[in-house]
Formats: structure tokens, C-alpha cells, sequence
């Protein structure tokens, strides 16, 4: 592994008269996301340019910096696709949103569950939590719970782990967040949070959260529901009427997640399957946008629009195939210079 500085050119092949060299660019998706800026130069043909787009993050994200625009020419662009259909709720209201959420949740003294990616999204949230907890501290999140006494779980080693790295990184969080340190403020380590260690921590704290009725906030993986320790929490709380399942992340056709989804305004057949055991669905569901760590079609628009000059070709890729195809068709309008390909497998 060779760690490369953003905006330097690092040369990869340099002789017989062909030279590669490439360049990284803040892609804004995770913390030390790049995208990448490839020259090729072979005898007789000059030099080429080839974007690859990578996961491209979308603005107004706590922590990171926004993905920065290409300058650059470009002859070919290879470009994600994920949201290339669809238009993110609006980013800046999100935190108001998920304190509106938690407030009708918690009045009920149950526990949210929110399913959450270890690597991005656990730490946005904390993020927004602590923010939440610092701007309400004189208020309650429901009548007779102060905001400061409400409990936050992490419950996943790698999430911990994370937003450990995130914490040592913070000389690359973006300048809001830098500023909320300079305040003394701590967005990812403050004094109600607590994290879940070992499995045996983790099935004590089910058992504690399923017998006791404790409001708390959990954040586990998987965002989808398909693994780890959030299964856990899920079959122990679901059928708790007091419970309320917050999805803040896509989720794909076939997971649980998804079958989760479906329940939300008394929809859904009432159950999920979870490791094979049909599990009774008495919780209520809430879906909040926004949270998603993927530029949006504005955003990968907007990435397109800041080329110099209208590529030669744009290959999309990594995206459902409607996707794909809502994204090729508005290219094809907007870069009638350009061919669009979608290529299939």
C-alpha cells in the first residue's frame, strides 16, 4: 500500500515511451475518498484522459469536505450511477428532521433502533446526535426525558473502531466540525454515549434493553439488516409496540431492511424474516432522507458539468439499472457531444 497525497501526480509506468500517471481528488464520500485522474501517454497516440468517478459523496455532509469539482479535460469518464434517478431530501434539514423523529418516537419511553453502515454513516449520526443533545440540553426529547439523560449506543467493534480512526483524523473533517472542537465540543465521543464491546455486552445489552424499557437511542450494523448485531436488537424488540425503527440508508429489494421498510404506515404483512425466523413486526417504521453518502443525479450532474470540455465518452456504472438509464438518457441531452454507454455484466 502507498499513500498518495491529494492534487500531486504520482507516475505508475514510465518506460518503452509509455507513461501512466495519476492523480487523487476529494470524492467527499468517506473520510480519504478520492477519485481518480489517470494520463496515459503512448508513442505516436499523445495523451489520454480518464476519469474514474469511484463513489462520489454528496454535499453538506457533516465531517467531510464537499467532493471537489474536475477541472480537468477528460476523454473518458467512468462514472457511478447509484442515485443517477434520484434527488436527495434536503441535506440541511435532515438534523431538525431526525430531532423531530426521535421526539415522536421516545414519547412512548421505547428504544430506536437505527441500522447504520459502520464506516460513514455511524459517524454522521453521532455527529448529528451530539449536536442535537448540545443545542436541546435545557429541553426534553419527550415529556419527564431530558435530552441529556437519553442513552446512545454504538453497538459494533467496527463502527467503534471507525470512528476512532474518524477522531484521529479530525485535521481532515471539514471546517464546521473543526469549529465545534475549537468550542471544546467532542461530535463523536461525548458523555452519553456508550459502546458495545464484546458479544457478551452486546446480548446484555439486548436482554437489558428488551426487559427494562430504557429509553435509548442503538446504532448497529448492517444499514440493510442483513447481518450483524442489529438482527439481535431487531428480533428482541420488533414485536414491542414501544419500539421505532429509524432507516436512514437504501434499502436494496430483497433484504430484510427492505421487508422492514414495508411496514412503515401500517403497511407490510406484519412480520420479517430474520436468520429464518418469521419475526412479528409491532414497531413502528420511519424511513428519513438524506442521509445517504452518495452524490444524488444533481450532484453526479454537477460533476459532469465542471469538465472543461464534454468527454469523448461516458461509461456509467455501479447503479440499479433504471438508474443507469434515467442518468444516460439526461447525459445524452445535456452532452450530445459525448457517447454514453452503459455496459451490461
Amino acid at each position: 500500500m502507498l499513500p498518495l497525497h491529494l492534487g500531486q501526480w504520482h507516475t505508475l509506468l514510465d518506460g518503452s515511451g509509455t507513461t501512466v500517471r495519476l492523480r487523487l481528488h476529494q470524492a467527499g464520500h468517506i473520510l480519504g475518498s478520492a477519485w481518480v485522474e489517470l494520463q496515459v501517454s503512448e508513442p505516436g497516440q499523445g495523451a489520454q484522459q480518464v476519469l474514474f468517478s469511484g463513489d462520489l459523496g454528496a454535499t453538506d455532509t457533516p465531517l467531510l469536505p464537499d467532493p471537489a469539482l474536475p477541472r480537468c479535460g477528460a476523454d473518458v469518464l467512468v462514472m457511478e450511477s447509484t442515485y443517477g434517478d434520484r434527488l436527495h431530501d434536503d441535506r440541511r434539514t435532515r438534523r431538525q428532521r431526525l430531532q423531530a423523529v426521535l421526539s415522536r418516537a421516545l414519547a412512548n419511553r421505547g428504544t430506536v433502533l437505527i441500522p447504520a453502515f459502520s464506516v460513514g454513516r455511524t459517524q454522521e449520526l453521532l455527529y448529528e446526535l451530539e449536536d442535537i443533545l448540545h443545542t436541546q440540553r435545557e429541553s426534553a426529547a419527550a415529556p419527564g426525558l431530558p435530552w441529556q439523560d437519553l442513552l446512545i449506543v454504538v453497538d459494533s467493534p467496527l463502527a467503534a473502531d471507525f470512528t476512532r480512526g474518524y477522531a484521529r483524523l479530525r485535521a481532515h473533517w471539514d471546517e464546521e466540525a473543526r469549529a465545534r472542537l475549537g468550542e471544546g465540543r467532542h461530535p463523536l465521543d461525548f458523555a452519553q454515549l456508550h459502546t458495545v464491546g464484546t458479544h457478551d455486552q452486546h446480548l446484555q445489552v439486548v436482554r437489558h434493553l428488551a426487559h427494562s424499557g430504557e429509553p435509548a437511542v442503538v446504532i448497529a450494523a448492517s444499514g440493510m439488516c442483513a447481518g450483524g448485531r442489529i438482527v439481535n436488537h431487531l428480533k428482541a424488540l420488533l414485536p414491542d409496540a414501544r419500539t421505532d425503527v429509524l432507516l436512514c440508508g437504501y434499502q436494496a429489494q430483497g433484504t430484510p431492511g427492505r421487508q422492514i421498510q414495508a411496514h412503515e404506515h401500517g403497511q407490510g404483512p406484519g412480520w420479517v424474516d430474520l436468520d429464518g425466523e418469521r419475526v412479528p413486526v409491532r414497531a413502528q417504521v420511519h424511513t428519513l432522507g438524506g442521509y445517504s453518502a452518495h452524490a444524488d443525479q444533481a450532484g453526479l450532474l454537477a460533476f459532469v458539468a465542471g469538465l472543461p470540455r464534454p468527454p469523448r465518452e461516458i461509461r456509467l456504472v455501479h447503479g440499479d439499472d433504471d438508474a443507469k438509464a434515467t442518468l444516460a438518457r439526461l447525459l445524452r441531452t445535456r452532452c450530445p457531444e459525448s457517447q454514453v454507454l452503459v455496459p451490461q455484466g
